[in-house]
This record gives C-alpha cells, sequence and structure tokens, in this order.
C-alpha cells in the first residue's frame, strides 16, 4: 500500500480534529513503530499546517518520536522561540539542527549523462543524493516527511523528496540542482511537477533512498473567501502518487492564471517569515510571469535584514547582485567564489527581472546603499506603507490614488501568471 490517506478540493476546508483524525488513521495503517523521525519544513513554511501535524504525531507517537529535523536547507536554524510558535510545546529535545555543510551521508550519485539528458544538455555533471547523516544512520523504522505542496521556482512544486534531498541536503547537491533550475529557466519549471530537477530527485528516490522508511504527509493550503487560510488537501503516502494528486489540487488553488498583465504589483512579507531576500525574493518569482514589460514591483519587506540565509551566500548576493542571467553565467565562469556556490548563483539568476521590469526594496533593516549595490531600486518602508497599507488593501486588484495596484499579501501562497506567458 502506497497511499495512506487522500482528500482534497478546491473547496475542501479540514479542521482541526479533521486533520488529526485522518493522521490518526494514516499512522494506524502504518502499524507499530518503535523509533520515528519527523522532518518538518522550518518557519518559512508557516503556513503548511506542518507545526501542528508535527505536534499530532508527537501526541501519538509519545517517546517513539526520537528526533525532529527541520528540513532548513541553507536558511538559518531554526531560533527557540520560532519553535515555539510553530511547535507549541513540544520538547526541545527532539530538535536536531541540520548541517548542510558536514554532518552529511552520500546515499548515491546521479551519473552526468542522466542529468544532461533531463536538461537538453545545459548542464552537465554528476548529482550527489545528499542527506543528513540522521536518516540513514538514526536507526528509525518510520520518517515521516511533512510539507506543504505548492508551486516552487527550483523545481515546479515543493515538497515531496526535495523536503529529503534539499532540505535536509548538502552543499554540493544543493548548488547542482538550484543552478540545474536556473539554467533551465524559472518559467520551463514553475506550476510543473514533471521537470528535470524533479527526474534527478526521482532517480535519487528510486535508486538510493529504497531503504529509507519514508512517508510524505502533503499539505494544500490556500486562502477561502473570508481571505483566511485553508487546507484543501491532504496526502499520505510512500511515494510519488500523494505528491502527483497533491500537485494536481495546488494548480487549482495556488496558480492563478490572469487575463491581463500586471503593471504595478506590491507584496508583503511577513516579518515572521522573511527575513531575507534569499527567502523574500519569492514576491519577484511569484509574479514574474504576470508582470508586464515595463512594469514594477513593489516589495513591503519589514523584516528583511540581509540577502543571503548563509554568510557566505550573504556575501556573494552583495558582492554579484541580481544583474540578470548572461551576467552571472560570466562571473560563474569567472570568479572560483561564485562557481563554487552554484545555489548562490542560480538565486541570483532567479532574483533578477533580466530586465524587463523594476523591483524596488522596502526593507526593514537594509539601507539605501546595501539595496543599491545589490540592483534593486530602495524605497522608504513607512513612506511607501502609507501609500500602500496592508492593512487597507485586498489580494488582488486594487485603485491606489487612482493607480491600479495588484496586491499580494503572502507570495508563498501562490502563483500568478499572465495567460499570454505561459505554455
Amino acid at each position: 500500500m502506497s497511499l495512506y490517506f487522500a482528500t482534497g478540493s478546491e473547496t475542501t476546508e479540514i479542521s482541526s480534529a479533521e486533520l488529526k483524525q485522518a493522521l490518526h488513521s494514516a499512522l494506524d495503517a502504518l502499524g507499530e513503530r518503535k523509533s520515528v523521525l519527523v522532518i518538518p519544513p522550518d518557519i518559512t513554511r508557516l503556513h503548511s499546517r506542518a507545526g501542528e501535524i508535527t505536534r499530532i504525531i508527537w501526541q501519538y507517537y509519545g517517546d517513539r518520536l526520537k528526533a525532529v529535523l527541520p528540513a532548513i536547507g541553507t536558511h538559518f536554524p531554526m531560533t527557540d522561540s520560532e519553535i515555539g510558535h510553530m511547535f507549541g510545546d513540544m520538547p526541545r529535545s527532539l530538535f536536531h539542527v541540520h548541517d548542510w555543510r558536514e554532518g552529511l551521508v552520500t546515499l548515491g550519485v546521479v551519473p552526468a549523462d542522466y542529468v544532461k539528458e533531463q536538461c537538453g544538455g545545459l548542464v552537465s555533471y554528476d548529482w550527489p543524493a545528499q542527506v543528513d547523516k540522521l536518516l540513514p544512520q538514526g536507526g528509525f523504522d518510520l520518517i515521516l516527511s511533512v510539507g506543504q505542496v505548492v508551486p516552487h521556482e527550483v523545481i515546479g512544486m515543493a515538497n515531496y523528496n526535495k523536503n529529503v534531498f534539499i532540505g535536509t541536503g548538502g552543499k554540493e547537491g544543493i548548488n547542482k540542482s538550484h543552478f540545474l533550475g536556473a539554467v533551465y529557466g524559472m518559467e520551463n519549471i514553475m506550476g510543473r511537477a514533471d521537470n528535470p530537477v524533479r527526474r534527478v530527485l526521482n532517480y535519487a528516490s528510486q535508486h538510493f533512498a529504497k531503504d529509507l522508511p519514508i512517508v510524505y504527509v502533503q499539505t494544500v493550503v490556500s486562502k477561502n473567501r473570508k481571505g483566511d487560510l485553508a487546507t484543501r488537501g491532504l496526502y499520505i503516502g510512500a511515494d510519488s502518487e500523494c505528491f502527483e494528486k497533491a500537485s494536481e489540487l495546488s494548480l487549482k488553488v495556488n496558480f492563478v492564471m490572469m487575463d491581463r498583465e500586471i503593471k504595478k504589483a506590491v507584496v508583503f512579507l511577513d516579518p515572521n517569515e522573511y527575513r531575507s531576500t534569499w527567502l523574500g525574493n519569492k514576491s519577484v518569482y511569484r509574479t514574474r510571469m504576470a508582470l508586464a514589460d515595463g512594469g514594477e514591483l513593489i516589495v513591503l519587506a519589514p523584516g528583511v535584514k540581509e540577502f543571503g540565509e548563509d554568510p557566505t551566500i550573504d556575501k556573494l548576493i552583495r558582492k554579484y547582485g541580481y544583474v540578470g542571467t548572461p551576467r552571472v553565467l560570466d562571473a560563474v565562469k569567472k570568479n572560483e567564489d561564485l562557481g563554487a556556490n552554484l545555489s548562490a548563483a542560480a538565486h541570483l539568476i532567479h532574483g533578477s527581472s533580466e530586465g524587463r521590469f523594476s523591483i524596488t526594496y522596502c526593507p526593514g533593516h537594509l539601507t539605501r546603499e546595501e539595496v543599491d549595490c545589490v540592483n534593486f531600486r530602495y524605497a522608504d518602508l513607512n513612506q511607501m506603507t502609507k501609500v500602500y497599507d496592508p492593512a487597507k488593501l485586498v489580494d488582488g486588484f486594487n485603485t491606489v490614488n487612482g493607480e491600479e495596484v495588484f496586491y499580494i499579501s503572502n507570495p508563498a501562497l501562490g502563483l500568478w501568471a499572465f495567460k499570454g506567458r505561459f505554455k
């Protein structure tokens, strides 16, 4: 049995009681387990309901839950207050910190010929299937990978084995997967469950991870008519079927296909989730296919205080900036520091408008000089918030001082595209 629970629709709203009942039903079907690991996302996926799900798993298994490993990838480790905010009163001793540079195990290597074939020859390198050593060496008889399926800039649709191979992965695997997606092109990947990056990860799952007792718990979340978060789907399974079903639903509820382009977009970044442009540039990724040539993206970012979630990557972003694909690729060839950190190079490509529209950042902590140096425009947060007040704007089109503005309160919940740009 590969699918233990599956429910969802565009109008479904799963309550806390229903969520608990569904999880208990699936965990019952899994049979007796003595040593359990949970891999949830970090605070940047606060709205996934992964915190609530992890708490339910803890209550179900008790002391048989041996560890929780947030899938932080290259993000900062979660703080104690963030753990409390997301996971409640769970014992802090359960939480482990993933180190994406050390403490890894390479399960196998995807051949370069396979990688090259999947992307039409755009890159030609092998890909190491790296995971945190806790997964294969922790003695677990069940690993529950928890997360939200939603359109994603690197891998088309977030979650499934990305949570394992990227969220608990290593430097080389993260670098190469991000770069593969960037070179292939975000517009060719976002909103597509099947793409070169996913195929590489699927190869790793099928060939190298069969001995890991992984079961995936996938949610689909969107806003309802009242503007409140609603869990539209829950899919629990041991292979790609649960991910594929979740992806189908996510495209219906998270992908907004627009009849006309956006001339001006205003995106708000919740300071509890977004502290860096590494994360905050979801505002760029998720709107780029909807923005008109010559349009403007305004990012209200009260919590943003740095560029990278890692000191080395932060330094590279400051050094090279969001200058467009040709210049970034040229810098990769000519500079050892960027060539050795391909995920940073990929991020610089992802965060550039390629000169097609302007990006104005309004950060709570970065200076004008810092923003200017990475090739974004700067505007004062307080002044811009007075004009574009998140408390007054509604998601979608608004009129502000006689001007039409498209407002997005949380870019992580969707993907917006003009019909003429999505093929």
